[in-house]
């Protein structure tokens, strides 16, 4: 029952993720929190393997579909997300060694994640609103992509729609192609978390028995996902967007709650 249930999990948050740029972890990472069965690390580990497994996946189908792609904006975005990531590990380590607590840390990631998705929903709903930049440059999508790389890798939720957010407001780029600028970053910051994991404490300490599961699920999340970002107008993606952050939102707020009160 709980392969069956992680399954669904991983296929579900991953098809949206692919749809909309977020990559998926930031469904997986609150509903992980919420059913307890891992502790904050484990979590951010299979969601990284998940995430990651996903976004191959998409971004793989999305190139064989001859998607255009802003390589110029996307790599130094990806290279930035490395960094980021890397940097990201090393402050969820710190903050759970110092408070010594699985479920503080949980509300320290919720809350943060909290304040983030609010933040983005409201711009989301208001961006015909708010004038976006224009920014353009190598050095500027390195730093954005090291900031996304460090909330992606802290937060254990492999981007997310910060990265959407962001993308679309500094590059003034529309939702699908700040979607596949999103998937590219989360791949390269997932890839610096799982090497962080590899050379540091090695995988074996984690309890990664449902990870297969998940990937299975991943890829198949991948897949619809892609295919159905290429069908949607770009209206129903953003819909699909708005209506997950909200999702995550609540789910977050009750993993705070509950977590606080532990």
């Amino acid at each position: 029952m709980q392969y069956l249930l992680y399954f669904l999990i991983a296929i579900g948050a991953t098809t949206v993720g692919s749809l909309t740029g977020m990559g998926g972890g930031v469904i997986i990472k609150p509903l992980m929190d919420l059913l307890h069965d891992f502790d904050v690390q484990t979590i951010g580990v299979l969601s990284s393997i998940t995430v990651f497994s996903m976004s191959v996946v998409s971004i793989g189908k999305q190139m064989l579909a001859r998607t255009k792609i802003p390589f110029g904006t996307a790599i130094p975005l990806a290279l930035g997300s490395v960094a980021g990531g890397l940097a990201g590990d090393q402050l969820l380590r710190a903050i759970v060694d110092a408070l010594q607590a699985n479920a503080m840390v949980t509300v320290v990631q919720n809350v943060v994640l909290s304040i983030l998705i609010l933040a983005v929903f409201l711009y989301m709903k208001n961006k015909s609103r708010i004038p976006s930049r224009q920014l353009r440059g190598v050095v500027v999508s390195l730093l954005v992509g090291a900031f996304l790389g460090i909330c992606s890798s802290f937060l254990g939720i492999g981007g997310g729609p910060i990265n959407v957010a962001l993308i679309i407001y500094l590059f003034s780029f529309d939702t699908k192609t700040a979607t596949i600028c999103s998937l590219v970053t989360i791949l390269f910051a997932q890839i610096s978390k799982l090497v962080s994991v590899a050379v540091g404490t090695g995988f074996a300490v984690y309890d990664l028995s449902i990870a297969p599961v998940m990937v299975v699920g991943a890829i198949a999340g991948g897949f619809i996902g892609a295919s159905l970002n290429k069908r949607c107008s770009e209206a129903a993606v953003e819909k699909s967007f708005n209506a997950v952050q909200l999702l995550v939102l609540a789910i977050s707020i009750f993993n705070i709650v509950r977590n606080a009160a532990a």
